[in-house]
């Protein structure tokens, strides 16, 4: 239930103005609420390996979310995206400390592929060359979804495990989005050494309601219009495959972070959700995607935790 309420706050952000901090409120609330008066019950579900772990994640959210009660009294709508995020991200935590095996089986023509079933993060580094400072090495945060999407996730975290983005330069960055992920020479993504074929990655979009991932098609393709993917694009640093418009099995290995506001992109009423498969978020430093510019360098971007979590790679 604190997970239905925290995702419903994506639909709120479709109302213009302050008017959706109404239900943002009543949400955040609710998640509050059942917390407090189910800490222990939820305690009682975890395996006694993992109850330290997850008494942490529940602490965490109980603190997120009292923050999350502050930026609705200050009216910082472009704050909530982030912060449904945080609380979201720590309720995966609690949910993993909970489930023994994965929820649903990935198809088999993918289920070889390198797969995330988990939670990772991951640190980005990036030397931007022009800020108010001067040139300067700033640093993000990506946290990545492969409940949601086991096989976007897994095969971004592969290319990182194999630093194929180490020392790759910053491609787009148009105040619309950050992209990068183009290798030198005449293939437009990863070529896998052991088959030397370019190495595409099916289009992968969860619904909310969904027991599996849609695979190879858009919503739109299915006539899904209305309905909302998992992983939204709701939230400055979204952080998403790129793919040839009219394909939607070409992506490979460029990537791209929305850098619009979610005001101007609610979920839901965008071109990007169920067009572009999602797999993550940046949680902390994701200001400083504003300050990449083309040319500039990746110096890493590594795994901090959950790299347990990636399989067949």
């Amino acid at each position: 239930q604190i997970q239905r309420d925290l995702e419903s706050i994506a639909e709120a952000l479709r109302i213009p103005g302050s008017k959706s901090l109404g239900p943002v409120v009543k949400a955040v609330r609710g998640s509050q609420s059942i917390l407090s008066s189910q800490k222990n019950a939820i305690l009682a579900d975890v395996a006694p390996a993992k109850k330290a772990e997850a008494q942490a994640a529940l602490d965490k959210l109980d603190k997120a979310l009292t923050e999350f009660q502050a930026i609705c009294a200050a009216k910082d709508k472009q704050a909530v995206p982030v912060k449904q995020r945080e609380c979201l991200d720590y309720v995966g935590q609690i949910e993993e400390a909970m489930v023994k095996t994965f929820p649903f089986e990935v198809p088999q023509e993918y289920a070889n592929r390198p797969l995330l079933k988990g939670r990772a993060t991951l640190e980005m580094q990036v030397h931007c060359s022009e800020t108010p400072e001067g040139a300067q090495d700033v640093d993000l945060t990506l946290v990545l979804d492969g409940y949601n999407a086991p096989v976007s996730a897994g095969q971004f975290i592969d290319l990182v495990q194999r630093k194929f983005y180490d020392g790759m330069e910053i491609q787009r960055a148009d105040g619309f989005v950050v992209q990068t992920g183009d290798p030198d020479g005449p293939a437009d993504g990863f070529v896998d050494p052991v088959t030397n074929e370019l190495r595409k990655v099916p289009l992968e979009v969860k619904v909310m309601g969904d027991k599996d991932p849609v695979y190879n098609f858009t919503l739109e393709d299915l006539g899904r219009y209305n309905e909302q993917p998992v992983l939204p694009f709701n939230a400055y640093g979204t952080l998403a495959w790129a793919r040839a418009e009219f394909d939607n099995d070409s992506a490979s290995s460029q990537i791209f972070f929305l850098l619009k506001e979610s005001e101007l992109t609610p979920s839901g009423a965008n071109l990007l959700d169920g067009r572009y498969a999602v797999f993550g978020y940046a949680i902390s430093g994701q200001d400083n995607l504003g300050l990449m510019k083309v040319g500039d360098k990746i110096n890493y971007i590594k795994v901090v935790d959950g790299a347990e979590n990636l399989v067949n790679a």
